[in-house]
């Protein structure tokens, strides 16, 4: 069916579901794209269809209504593929027969074949040139379509949607609902966190890829500092990285608090709340970071900074190395991870001084008599030593 987006009434839909199966960061960056379509569609129940986990944050956010859990695809990485639920699930998908289904995932030259397949009333989302080519021109010449955006900001770059389907925007600030009972929970884990709010730091030095990962040695080095100026560090991560967690903490001469996959989604945002800074890589935790609008050091190694950094630059401080291999396609790299090495400790604790300086005393912002142990500060790690 082919609608013009100039013309429609999205007040008259009653059902919508918007498809994007990605990681926390990328769902964070899509709530200001959820916040226009809830807004637009107002008369309609939102169901969102994404990865497992995504669950929890569906259940908390205003703008949706419904959560489906995606099966996976092999031609889609996040997730591996049940394939004994894919057929079931497009049954029940077409039973729906919803009356518009949203691309929000990307691009589209893999997932709007897919998607196409569900038959809902009116299909809407992203294009590029390299499906047009493979021969889905029909998602070019759909008025409810637009060209995939190659630049920008990945929060900007999802609102070409909405702003092409004449969906007012409202907002590009994140959302990140954490409630009291979150804030009991955590301090049920950490009693000493009443205390000790507000002079804190979380430090997460996981990633989901060893390729996004600065060098453990590195996070100690700063984690060190950080307890000589007086705060206490607490160590973040899942359970999968507590490995790599564990080598931070050896590689420190000063004392933490660990509290590796002993925090859920919602208590690891109650968390973020109350601390004076995160420093982090660039991951799900720098995104709950500012939604929350604590402030925060983000090392970046090969994402796309341009597309993924906070949008708020004076709360949030992102370090990159500007190589030419960026933006990575890489799980692991394959050449010497110069975007990690070439960061170096003094750059970040130049970051993490100017950031915690209201709170910490003047003399911070022009550089603290303390400094970081020249061994960890100036010892390049290759790239295994930070995924051990």
């Amino acid at each position: 069916m082919t609608t013009d987006a100039n013309d429609f009434d999205w007040s008259s839909v009653r059902s919508v579901a918007v498809f994007r199966a990605l990681m926390l960061g990328d769902m964070l960056c899509a709530v200001p794209a959820l916040r226009a379509i809830r807004a637009a569609c107002r008369q309609a129940r939102v169901t969102l269809i994404g990865l497992p986990w995504a669950r929890e944050l569906a259940e908390r956010i205003a703008c949706v209504d419904e959560f489906i859990e995606f099966p996976g695809h092999p031609d889609l990485p996040e997730r591996a593929p049940d394939l004994r639920a894919w057929p079931g699930f497009c049954a029940r998908m077409r039973e729906r027969r919803f009356d518009l289904l949203i691309q929000l995932h990307g691009s589209g030259g893999v997932v709007n074949p897919l998607l196409r397949g569900w038959e809902a009333r009116r299909f809407a989302g992203f294009f590029d040139e390299r499906a047009a080519r493979r021969g889905f021109a029909d998602d070019a010449a759909n008025r409810l379509f637009v060209r995939w955006p190659e630049e920008g900001h990945e929060i900007d770059r999802l609102l070409a949607l909405t702003r092409h389907l004449q969906m007012a925007d409202r907002g590009t600030g994140l959302d990140f609902p954490v409630d009291d009972a979150d804030r009991d929970r955590i301090t049920r884990i950490w009693p000493d966190l009443a205390e000790a709010r507000g002079r804190y730091v979380c430090v997460h030095p996981g990633s989901q890829l060893p390729s996004r990962r600065w060098p453990a040695q590195r996070f100690a080095a700063v984690a060190d500092h950080l307890a000589g100026l007086g705060f206490t560090v607490v160590l973040t991560g899942s359970a999968g990285e507590k490995p790599l967690v564990e080598s931070v903490a050896r590689s420190m001469q000063s004392n933490s608090v660990d509290l590796v996959g002993r925090t859920s989604l919602w208590t690891l945002g109650a968390l973020v709340e109350r601390a004076a800074l995160v420093v982090s890589n660039d991951t799900g935790i720098s995104h709950v970071a500012a939604a929350l609008r604590t402030p925060s050091v983000v090392v970046s190694c090969g994402a796309d900074t341009s597309r993924w950094s906070p949008l708020d630059g004076s709360r949030h401080r992102v370090l990159a190395a500007p190589v030419a291999c960026r933006p990575c396609a890489f799980p692991v790299c394959p050449y010497g991870h110069e975007c990690a090495t070439a960061i170096e400790v003094p750059e970040v604790l130049a970051e993490v001084r100017r950031m915690l300086s209201p709170l910490a005393g003047h003399e911070l912002a022009s550089g603290d008599r303390r400094r970081a142990r020249p061994e960890a500060a100036g010892r390049p790690a290759m790239p295994e030593e930070a995924v051990r």
